[in-house]
C-alpha cells in the first residue's frame, strides 16, 4: 500500500500542548472495536445468524487469525464476505527490523489513511512484551521525545490498538525458540508481577505482558485505551483473556485520565513518567505540568494505589546533566515517602537518544549513584532493561526515518 499518502503533522512549538486530536476519516469498523453483544447484532444486522459472530471472535481472539482459509466451521461461500466486512485490514506492516539476537523485534505500521505507527515486541526467556502505541504521534511534546517532537496525527481506534497484540501473537506462533545471553535489567513490564509472582509461562507463543509506552498519550485517546484493555482482559473468545496484571498503563501524568482509570475496577498498573521531581524542570521536560504540577500527578498516582492495591511504577528517563542529580533523587524519594511505603517502585531508564538530539544518557557512575540514592531512602529502584538501541528503538524513531525515506 505504497500509494497511500502520508499524513503531514505541523510540528509543535517547543511546549505546546494538543490535548485534541485533529478529525480524520474513521479507520474500517472492526470486531474488536465491540463487546461481544455487540458483534452479535453487528452480525444480525448484516443478515447473519448472530453465532457467526462468535465463531469470528475464536478464529481472531484465540487463533490470531483473519485467514479465511482457516475458517473451516464458516460456509465456503461466506467466508470472504463475512471476513472482509467484520475483520477489515487494519494494520498493514511496512517495516520490521530485529536486535538482541532476534528478542526484539519493532515494526512499523500503515493505517488506512497513510499515518504511520510503531510497536515492539519484546522476548524473554518467561515472558513476551509488545510495547504498543495507541495514538499517531503525540500531543504532549516532551522535547527528549522523537513522537512527541513529530506531533499528533489521530488518535487510534480500539481495534487498531488491539491488533498491534494480535499481530505479534501471530508472529509469536511462528517464532522458534529464545536464547539470549547476559540478560540484565528489569524487563519491560516486570513490575506487573507482586511480591514475585509470576505471569503463566507463555513458554514465548503469545503474548504475557502490553505496555502502553508507544506512540501516544493513550490518556488522552481514553475511550479507545479503556475498549482496547476490555478485549485484553475478556475472556476467549470474546477477548485475549489476558490478566490485567499484565498490561501497564503509561501515562505523562494527565490527572484527569488517572482519575477516571481508577475508577474502571481494571487492576492494570500504573506507570507515571515523571522525569523529573520539581516542578521548574518537569515544566520544561514534560510540558503536561504546566498544566497538572508534580505533586499532583503523583497524588493522582497515589490514590490509584489506595484503590486498587496496585504497586505504581515511576518511570524516569536519566538524561545527562539535566535530570540526574543526586539532589533530585533525594528530593523524588522525599515526595514519594511523603504519601507512604510500599506503593511504589522506581525504574530509571537510560534514556535512549534520537538523531541530533542534545538530550542524551546519564553517565554510569552518575546513574548508579541516583540509583543508590533511592534505595538508600528504602524505595525499590530497577534500572529498566533497554531494547533495541541499534534499531532506532526511542519511540517514534523508526516511523520517522521510514515516513522521511518513503
Amino acid at each position: 500500500m505504497t500509494d497511500l499518502p502520508t499524513p503531514s503533522t505541523t510540528r509543535p512549538v517547543p511546549g505546546q500542548l494538543t490535548m485534541t486530536a485533529p478529525r480524520r476519516g474513521k479507520p474500517p469498523r472492526h470486531l474488536a472495536d465491540l463487546d461481544l453483544a455487540g458483534r452479535v447484532e453487528w452480525a444480525t444486522e448484516l443478515g447473519l445468524p448472530g453465532f457467526r459472530a462468535k465463531q469470528l471472535s475464536t478464529h481472531y481472539f484465540t487463533h490470531h487469525t483473519d485467514d479465511p482459509e482457516r475458517m473451516s466451521d464458516l460456509p465456503k461461500a461466506a467466508r470472504e464476505e463475512l471476513v472482509t466486512a467484520m475483520l477489515p485490514r487494519l494494520l498493514t506492516p511496512v517495516r520490521t527490523i530485529s536486535a538482541d539476537q532476534g528478542a526484539t523485534l519493532k515494526s512499523v505500521w500503515r493505517l488506512h489513511d497513510g499515518a504511520l505507527v510503531e510497536s515492539v515486541l519484546m522476548r524473554y526467556p518467561r515472558r513476551a512484551t509488545i510495547c504498543i502505541s495507541s495514538q499517531a504521534g503525540c500531543g504532549m511534546n516532551c522535547p527528549f521525545c522523537a513522537t512527541g517532537q513529530e506531533g499528533l496525527t489521530r488518535n487510534m481506534s480500539t481495534a487498531e490498538i488491539v491488533d498491534q497484540v494480535v499481530a505479534a501473537n501471530r508472529l509469536l506462533a511462528d517464532a522458534g525458540d529464545l536464547r539470549l545471553d547476559g540478560e540484565s535489567g528489569v524487563a519491560l513490564g516486570a513490575e506487573a508481577d507482586d511480591d514475585g509472582e509470576s505471569l503463566p509461562s507463555s513458554a514465548g507463543r503469545r503474548v504475557t505482558n502490553v505496555v502502553f509506552m508507544g506512540m501516544g498519550e493513550a490518556l488522552a485517546n481514553y475511550k479507545a485505551a479503556i475498549g482496547a484493555i476490555r478485549r485484553m482482559v475478556d475472556p476467549s473468545p470474546e477477548g485475549l483473556g489476558m490478566s490485567a496484571r499484565g498490561i501497564t498503563m503509561s501515562s505523562v501524568g494527565l490527572v484527569t485520565g488517572i482519575d477516571r482509570l481508577t475508577e474502571e475496577g481494571i487492576p492494570v498498573t500504573l506507570a507515571l513518567s515523571l522525569h523529573a521531581p520539581d516542578d521548574e524542570l518537569r515544566d520544561e521536560l514534560v510540558p503536561i505540568n504546566t498544566r497538572f504540577k508534580v505533586d499532583e500527578a503523583i497524588d493522582a498516582a497515589h490514590r490509584y494505589y489506595l484503590k486498587t492495591g496496585r504497586r505504581v511504577s515511576i518511570e524516569y528517563a536519566m538524561i545527562r546533566d539535566i535530570n540526574d542529580q543526586a539532589w533530585r533523587a533525594d528530593l523524588l524519594a522525599k515526595k514519594l515517602l511523603a504519601r507512604g511505603k510500599g506503593w511504589v517502585h522506581i525504574n530509571p531508564i537510560p534514556l535512549n537518544p534520537t538523531p541530533g538530539s542534545k538530550w542524551t544518557a546519564s553517565r554510569p557512575g552518575v546513574e548508579q549513584q541516583f540509583v543508590e540514592r533511592l534505595r538508600a531512602a528504602g524505595i525499590p529502584t530497577t534500572v529498566r532493561d533497554t531494547r533495541g538501541s541499534d534499531i532506532d528503538g526511542a519511540c517514534g524513531q523508526l516511523a520517522a526515518a521510514t515516513s522521511g525515506a518513503a
